[in-house]
């Protein structure tokens, strides 16, 4: 079984974001305008992301 997986791709810059938002985006691994990360996909990521969903493109992928 393949477990599946985010592609989530920063699309806006944190400048000008709430701080919670700023941590979000740090603890997703995400660093700036165009960088990307995999991460799984469970209700804990998909909670963070859905926090900054107005920053970041979500794609799903499966391994």
């Amino acid at each position: 079984m393949s477990a599946s997986k985010l592609k989530v791709t920063q699309i806006r810059s944190e400048i000008g974001r709430m701080e919670s938002q700023r941590r979000v985006l740090k603890g997703l691994g995400l660093r700036g305008p165009h960088s990307e990360v995999v991460v799984d996909n469970t209700p804990s990521f998909r909670g963070m992301v859905k926090k900054v969903l107005h920053l970041v493109e979500v794609e799903e992928i499966n391994e």
